[in-house]
C-alpha cells in the first residue's frame, strides 16, 4: 500500500527524521522537520511519534524534538562492542600516554574518513575538536591519505582519482593540486606512513600509520597521533614512528605491510 497522509508511515519516512534530528542535537521542532523531509506535516508527524513511542526521539516542552536516550544507549553499545574498535582503544590509551597527544582510529567511507575511537590527554591538556563518529574529506587529513594510498594502489588509479574530486583548500597546506596529490600517495604507500601537516586544521598536524586487523595487505583502518603544531612540530611527531610501530606491535596491533616471506 503506498503511504498517504492518512496511511501508515513508511520505514524510509521514520528514518529520515531520524537522521534529520541527528544533525541537530539542539531539536527541531515540527515546522522544520516538515521542511527539512519535504513531507506533509501530519505524516511527520506520525514518524516523530513512532520514534517516541520506541525512545529514540524525545519531545521537550517547548515543542521541539531531539534524539531520544534509547537511541544514545543503544549508539554508544554499538560502538563500545565493535571488535575493532574495542581492539584498537588500548592501544590508543598507550600512544596517548606515550606522547600526550590525541589519538585517533579511523576507517574509510567513499571519499570520507569516520573516526571510530578516540583518546585526548591528560585532563587540562589542550583538545582536538574531533569526535567519535566525525567524519571529514580524506584527501586532507593524514588517516585519509593513508587508507587512500591503499585503496588507490596504482599510479593511474590515484591520479584518475585526484582529477575526479575536487580538492578543495582548507588551509595554506592543504593539497590540491592532482599531480602532486597522486605523487603524495604514492610517497605514502612506499614509507608506510602519512602526515598530516596543518592541511585538515590550522595549527594542527599528525603522523598516520595503516592498521592491519584482519587482512595482511588490506588495512582495516589507521590510526593517527595529532598534535598541535606549537607544542610538538611535525618533525617530532615522524621521529616517534618507530615509537609507535614498536607500542603498536607490543598491542598485536600491525602496522607494516606484511611482506612475502615475512
Amino acid at each position: 500500500m503506498s503511504e498517504t497522509d492518512q496511511g501508515p508511515v513508511g520505514a524510509e519516512r521514520v528514518l529520515t527524521v531520524l537522521m534529520e534530528l541527528a544533525k541537530v542535537p539542539e531539536g527541531l521542532s515540527l515546522d522544520e522537520l516538515t521542511k527539512r523531509v519535504d513531507a506533509a506535516k501530519p505524516t511527520v508527524h506520525r514518524a516523530l511519534a513512532s520514534l517516541t513511542r520506541v525512545g529514540l526521539a524525545n519531545r521537550l516542552e517547548r515543542g521541539r524534538y531531539v534524539l531520544g536516550d534509547e537511541f544514545l544507549r543503544l549508539a554508544f553499545l554499538h560502538q563500545d562492542r565493535r571488535l575493532d574498535s574495542a581492539r584498537m582503544e588500548p592501544l590508543l590509551d598507550a600512544l596517548t600516554a606515550e606522547f600526550g597527544e590525541t589519538t585517533h582510529y579511523a576507517v574509510l567511507d567513499k571519499d570520507e574518513v569516520v573516526y571510530r575511537a578516540k583518546r585526548d590527554p591528560a585532563e587540562g591538556a589542550v583538545r582536538l575538536t574531533s569526535t567519535v563518529g566525525g567524519r571529514n574529506p580524506a584527501y586532507r587529513t593524514g588517516v585519509g591519505k593513508v587508507l587512500l594510498a591503499w585503496n588507490l594502489d596504482t599510479p593511474e588509479t590515484a591520479a584518475t582519482w585526484a582529477r575526479t574530486h575536487e580538492l578543495r583548500p582548507r588551509t595554506e597546506t592543504t593539497i590540491t593540486d592532482p599531480a602532486l596529490f597522486a605523487k603524495t600517495l604514492a610517497e605514502v604507500r612506499a614509507q608506510g606512513y602519512a602526515v598530516d601537516d596543518q592541511e585538515n586544521e590550522l595549527g594542527v598536524n599528525c603522523i598516520a600509520l595503516p592498521v592491519f586487523l584482519d587482512s595482511p595487505l588490506v588495512p582495516s583502518g589507521a590510526l593517527s597521533v595529532s598534535a598541535l603544531s606549537f607544542r610538538t612540530p611535525l618533525p617530532e611527531l615522524v621521529a616517534g614512528l618507530e615509537r609507535i610501530r614498536t607500542i603498536a606491535d607490543a598491542h598485536d596491533v600491525r602496522t607494516r605491510l606484511q611482506t612475502t616471506g615475512s
